[in-house]
């Protein structure tokens, strides 16, 4: 009688360390943002940050478990970071990138933001404060949201132009760091970011600057979504004649073709 009592102290305990820790989350990313507190929805499993869905986590398993060397692939065929960075969403295809902090800096690591060594520090440093973890997963949803509309409809609205020029802004408002070029381990050279202070604050200043030069450079007229509707993805148009359909040719585009064979063979 008195274990159980004991367990249900302990989970208990857990449960109202992962609201503090969720609550410390919202709190301080809205004093980065100037915006209301997220609300905290409870439910049977667990307390969840509204709006956002999945709940904002460290890692969907233990940080440093076997499984992160299960690396997930993720598709890069956008052209423009910020691009590939609107097509981690879950409504495009395969795992959210930003379903958990620990997939997150596998992106930025396949995306060539984040070095092996930098990615060690990031993991590090989520462990030692996982609320600021949480918030900037928390801000790079929300950016997300606003970099798909300006994809898709930024050409024809201003308001969505003017509202992702208030959110390129606010990151770049509030990120003290300094900027170089590095030379990889492939022998190329890539710009870098290295954020001073807070580290977490460093890592979505390559997604807004390369949405920035879309607005700077008035690229936004070539932006594309996917002529597949199960698809979903949007890329940058480079073509000459500015007829580019696919988001790739290896899936959406075989596929479109393989329908017009099949229907041709009905016909």
């Amino acid at each position: 009688m008195r274990d159980a009592k004991g367990r249900r102290g302990a989970g208990a305990s857990r449960g109202r360390s992962r609201k503090s820790i969720a609550q410390t989350a919202s709190l301080r990313y809205a004093a980065s943002t100037g915006l209301p507190a997220l609300r905290l929805l409870a439910t049977k499993r667990r307390d969840i940050v509204a709006p956002m869905s999945p709940p904002l986590e460290l890692s969907a398993s233990p940080l440093g478990s076997a499984e992160r060397h299960e690396r997930p692939t993720f598709a890069f065929v956008a052209e423009r970071l910020w691009l590939d960075f609107v097509n981690t969403d879950t409504g495009v295809r395969g795992a959210d990138a930003l379903h958990d902090f620990e997939r997150f800096v596998l992106w930025l690591e396949a995306a060539h933001v984040l070095d092996a060594e930098r990615s060690a520090t990031m993991r590090r440093r989520a462990e030692q404060q996982p609320a600021g973890a949480l918030a900037v997963l928390g801000d790079a949803r929300r950016i997300r949201t606003v970099l798909r509309a300006l994809a898709e409809r930024g050409i024809f609205a201003g308001d969505v132009r003017l509202a992702a020029l208030s959110e390129i802004n606010r990151v770049l408002g509030r990120s003290a760091g300094t900027r170089r070029v590095e030379l990889r381990a492939d022998g190329t050279f890539a710009r870098a970011f290295v954020p001073v202070g807070d580290a977490f604050a460093g890592l979505l200043i390559p997604v807004v600057e390369s949405a920035a030069d879309a607005l700077i450079l008035d690229q936004l007229g070539r932006v594309r979504r996917c002529a597949d509707p199960r698809c979903g993805r949007v890329f940058q148009d480079e073509t000459k004649n500015g007829r580019r359909r696919w988001c790739d040719m290896a899936t959406c585009g075989n596929r479109a073709k393989a329908a017009r064979h099949r229907m041709k063979l009905h016909a």
